[in-house]
């Protein structure tokens, strides 16, 4: 039942996606300024999800290898506590989460390379009290390198278990979307999960949720925090920019995923929307205004709403981003529809593959004439030049 209902709702969007308003430069600046509405202030660090995203995938080189040195080596963050059971032990520009149950540890991603999760990882895990030996696994919500570099030393060092979707295990063992000199290789496979699909570690369990778009495979995690006496549910949205180059069943996936969050967040009562990049949900902010925040005044508990705005948000540049394209594709600039880079063959090779692997796939079904080569971390690196 429930794949006929997804295959029925992919069709569904596949054809609202032939209805829609032509393409035009105002109906771009419509969506754009929608965002900037529904953003206001609170939100308006994931504004520049809606700048203009380049339509070509970049290869390994000197160039984003040095783009992304920049990036690592900005000053780090000093770790710090969100809420009694979760502490962020992250860089400035990538996150790295603790989440504390009664029998151990899970870190949610692991930063770009051995390096990088000694110092911060390890090194902020010890100044903020928590034991690393206590790390029993390391989620790494999608498949690049800034979050699964230092996963493997992790799992090796501290016998942790790694947890990934299956597509991005896939796409981890048979063809990296991005690679670069600055990310230790690919972590061995270990634990793959499904959509929906639960882990419990003592007195907490973390639901899988699965949302193509920035990956086929990412995660987003929703678990509940503690504040006190008080319990909240929180998201980490695993995955927020265009980062896949002109593909529009990319783009078309990540709006439905979106979409889907939206709903779930307020069936669940979602009212932490976190990031697993800290720009993109104004984590060394919070953490220095939790420091000094009065009992019961979390920054971080945004509420239900806002999780719904910041859905929203993302939701309507993703739109703004398929205009672009459209645009670009109607004035003769190139092909519209791309492959992504992976290696899974048709849909009909994967007979077994769950909901959201077949998901990913249908995404992918339209005509296709070229290969993506743009650059993941484009809108950051703009503001270290």
């Amino acid at each position: 039942m429930m794949r006929t209902a997804l295959i029925g709702a992919v069709a569904f969007a596949a054809l609202v996606a032939c209805t829609t308003v032509p393409p035009s430069q105002g109906l771009v600046d419509q969506y754009v300024d929608d965002a900037r509405r529904i953003a206001g202030e609170d939100l308006k660090f994931l504004m520049p999800v809606c700048n203009p995203q380049p339509a070509v995938r970049a290869a390994p080189s000197a160039a984003m290898d040095e783009s992304l040195a920049k990036l690592i080596n900005q000053p780090p963050p000093e770790p710090g506590q969100a809420f009694d059971n979760l502490y962020y032990v992250g860089a400035t520009w990538v996150s790295a989460w603790v989440l504390k149950t009664s029998e151990g540890l899970i870190l949610i991603d692991a930063l770009n390379n051995t390096q990088e999760a000694t110092h911060l990882i390890e090194g902020g895990m010890r100044r903020l009290g928590l034991d690393p030996a206590q790390i029993r696994y390391v989620l790494v919500t999608h498949g690049h390198g800034d979050h699964y570099g230092g996963a493997q030393m992790i799992a090796d060092r501290y016998r942790a278990r790694i947890v990934a979707s299956e597509i991005d295990w896939k796409m981890m063992e048979t063809g990296l979307e991005f690679d670069s000199k600055m990310w230790d290789r690919p972590p061995r496979r270990d634990i793959a999960v499904r959509d929906g699909e639960t882990l419990t570690l003592g007195d907490t369990t973390v639901r899988f949720m699965i949302t193509p778009g920035h990956t086929l495979g990412t995660i987003s995690p929703v678990f509940d925090v503690r504040d006190g006496g008080r319990v909240h549910k929180a998201m980490i949205w695993g995955g927020t920019s265009f980062n896949f180059g002109r593909d529009m069943g990319r783009l078309d996936g990540y709006i439905a995923q979106t979409e889907r969050m939206r709903e779930l967040a307020a069936q669940w009562g979602i009212d932490v929307p976190l990031s697993n990049h800290p720009g993109f949900d104004g984590t060394v902010a919070k953490l220095k205004a939790r420091a000094t925040a009065a009992p019961g005044a979390n920054p971080f508990v945004s509420g239900q709403p806002v999780v719904d705005r910041a859905m929203r948000v993302l939701n309507t540049c993703a739109r703004a981003q398929k205009t672009r394209f459209l645009l670009t594709a109607q004035a003769g600039s190139g092909p519209l529809y791309v492959t992504a880079t992976d290696d899974l063959g048709p849909i009909a090779a994967h007979p077994d593959d769950d909901d959201h692997v077949l998901a990913g796939l249908l995404a992918l079904a339209a005509p296709q004439e070229a290969k993506p080569t743009a650059f993941p971390f484009s809108m950051l690196v703009s503001a270290l030049k």
